[in-house]
Formats: structure tokens, sequence, C-alpha cells
């Protein structure tokens, strides 16, 4: 079911407005398909973007970190943060290097992170983290101890003013470059993981999970 979302002023997009996609069901999508986000924040007037996993419960994003990371701990602050996701679908090859383009599929949320603090609501969020990038390794784990979880940060992103972005489908050239004599066309991207390769310390009788043998990041 479509869930409209009325966009902000900041989050209305404005270059190449026919791709935007205002629909929580959408943004969703992307979000669960996602495992990869990048983190931009500013300290002290020097901006920062970085990488790290992320996972999805309802309106919330929720990452974690180690404790003593300047990101988490920079966010603790209430400083403002835009979150990114992007997934690849395909490189569009145009008959000129102007109308070359990518086929993608993005998601913009901006917000202020909130510090978890309830232990229940720390280990559920680990929790999904963990299935969001492998579903099913969490109950085959050792859980996080108290020491763990002691240097781990975790925090709550409410997905509240977003923006989604979407360019899918053939080459778009001018009509003049219809005729230039050249292949043009769109080649196709996905994930694709390799066989999995066993620990040499693993116990050999220990047969490799479903999980891992049929990995995607397919939703």
């Amino acid at each position: 079911m479509s869930h409209p979302y009325t966009p902000t002023p900041r989050t209305r997009v404005v270059r190449e407005a026919e791709r935007a996609v205002y629909d929580r069901e959408i943004a969703y999508q992307i979000l669960d398909e996602a495992f990869l986000c990048h983190v931009g924040f500013n300290v002290n007037g020097q901006p920062f973007v970085i990488p790290t996993s992320f996972g999805r419960s309802g309106d919330n994003l929720y990452i974690h970190g180690s404790a003593a990371s300047r990101m988490l701990r920079a966010l603790d602050q209430g400083i403002p943060v835009c979150v990114t996701v992007t997934l690849l679908d395909g490189l569009v090859l145009a008959r000129s290097i102007f109308n070359h383009s990518m086929n993608y599929r993005s998601v913009v949320i901006l917000g202020t992170a909130i510090l978890v603090t309830n232990p229940d609501e720390k280990l559920e969020a680990l929790h999904l983290l963990s299935e969001h990038i492998l579903p099913g390794r969490w109950q085959q784990s050792r859980l996080p101890n108290e020491r763990e979880l002691k240097a781990t940060s975790v925090l709550r992103l409410p997905i509240e003013e977003f923006s989604a972005k979407v360019r899918q489908g053939p080459v778009v050239d001018d009509a003049d470059d219809y005729s230039f004599p050249t292949w043009a066309g769109v080649i196709p991207l996905t994930t694709v993981p390799g066989a999995p390769i066993t620990d040499e310390r693993c116990d050999p009788q220990i047969p490799i999970p479903a999980y891992a043998r049929q990995y995607s990041r397919k939703r």
C-alpha cells in the first residue's frame, strides 16, 4: 500500500524533480534492500561523511558503533544529521557523453539522532541490525556480553524528513544524436554474493548454513 509523504522545503527534490519519490513504502523498500548508509554531520565547522551499517524498525533508523566513535559521540549531542542510502542498478550509456547516466534508487533522511539508553531497546536494535544484514545469523551466534554492550552505542534516527529519488529505464538521447554510430544501452548492475569461504578453524562437521549459501540483498 502506498504511503504518500509531503516533502519539506529541505527534502523537496529540485534537480531532476521528475525522479523524486515521496512515498514511505518505496523509500522503505530501498532502505530494506541496502545495508550500507553514509552519515553526514558537522563538527566545529568540519564536515564528515562516515559509511556504516544500519537497520530499520517502523519509522526509525538505527545505527551503531563503538562508544568512543567520534561520529556517535557527536550525534549524541543533538547536532543535525543527514543519512543517505544509494542502490546502483545500472550504467546508462548514451550516444553523447553528456547524456550518460545511471539507474539508481536513493533515499536521503534529515533529522536528529537519539542515543538509545534503554537496555532492552538497545539489544533489540543490535538484533535488528544483525538480521537486516544477514537474516538468521543472530540466533546462531554468541550474543553480546555486558562488556561489549557497554562498549557499543546505538542511536535512533526518526524517519520524519526524507525523500527518495529513482532513475530507471533506457537511454535518453538528444534527437540529433540518435543517428550517431555508436553502441548505446544499459549495463545492469547487481550485488552477487560469491560462494561462502569457511574459516580454517571452523569445525568441518558444521555445515554452511542456508542463509550463507543462498545470501541475497533482495527483499
